[in-house]
């Protein structure tokens, strides 16, 4: 395994979420700060920023189920609904209360659905305190979300299923290159070591057995979008949404749509050449704009 992998991993806890054993990191001291990663990797996608959050915030990123150092069973219904549950078990386990929210990708629609819940008062774990949401990019409204071709047919068709047992092959590990390539920026792509470190990311505990099925998350997107979109629109919880606009997913035009829904809605542009994975492509801007939107929070 790669150097920095190992270490991230080393430096890891682990805890027990319905028999099920998931991977987590906390470092820090201060207010909490909840990291929820995308699909379909992990809390290692934090790693550029998380000496900075460290310096300020007691940060807590864990691995979902099916990804990353967690366990990845083949006999399981990943859902939304689930993976929120286990970031509230998470919480709860550390004895925190409140918490702000830093998200990407996947981890928008679970923040959307900590959201609803903490709007509703239903929560299945505790009731955590929101202090803030910060949203990087993500499908944040399914109308605006135009994922690539592969994604589509994993994660909606058979194919995912038919193919999983080849996913470790030379021929799939290009065809991820490859769509990873379409989803950086064409001044920010992967290098070749940190094209490696995804594969073993996606590879440990047999995880690319299982990357079809986490994907089908997209299907509570559609499912929940009403239920979410409105506590959105009507929560007093500070949001703001940093957005890399070359995102071929969910760019620049996710950014418009969510200026359109989201009523006084705070949004931040990126450079234009900045894609899918801000917090990679250009991690100090992200953290100058997160930084001014806790701010101006804890101001307030």
């Amino acid at each position: 395994m790669d150097a920095e992998l190992e270490r991230w991993k080393t430096t890891g806890r682990h805890f027990d979420y319905l028999g099920f054993d998931v991977f987590y990191r906390v470092e820090g001291s201060g207010p909490a700060l909840l990291l929820i990663h995308g699909y379909p990797f992990s809390s290692w996608d934090w790693s550029l920023i998380w000496p900075t959050l460290v310096q300020r915030f007691t940060v807590i990123a864990p691995d979902m189920i099916g990804m990353g150092f967690s366990d990845k069973p083949t006999v399981y219904e990943y859902s939304v609904s689930d993976h929120a549950d286990m970031h509230e078990a998470l919480l709860l386990h550390l004895g925190v209360d409140s918490c702000h929210v830093l998200a990407h990708d996947l981890g928008d629609s679970v923040g959307q659905e900590l959201l609803a819940r903490y709007e509703a008062g239903d929560n299945a774990y505790g009731a955590p305190v929101i202090e803030s949401i910060t949203w990087l990019n993500g499908g944040l409204f399914n109308e605006a979300y135009t994922p690539r071709l592969l994604q589509k047919l994993m994660s909606r068709t058979p194919l995912g299923d038919m193919t999983s047992r080849f996913q470790g092959s030379g021929l799939a590990r290009r065809v991820v290159d490859r769509t990873l390539d379409q989803m950086f920026g064409a001044n920010t792509k992967p290098t070749p070591r940190q094209l490696e470190q995804f594969h073993q990311i996606l590879d440990f505990n047999d995880g690319r057995r299982v990357s079809h099925a986490v994907g089908r998350f997209v299907a509570d997107r559609y499912r929940h979008r009403n239920r979410w979109v409105r506590a959105m629109r009507e929560t007093a919880v500070p949001m703001r949404l940093i957005d890399g606009p070359s995102d071929p997913n969910s760019g620049r035009h996710m950014a418009r749509r969510y200026s359109e829904v989201i009523p006084n809605a705070d949004v931040v542009m990126l450079a234009d050449d900045i894609a899918h994975w801000p917090q990679i492509e250009a991690p100090e801007d992200v953290l100058r704009h997160f930084f001014a939107h806790v701010n101006r929070v804890a101001a307030v």
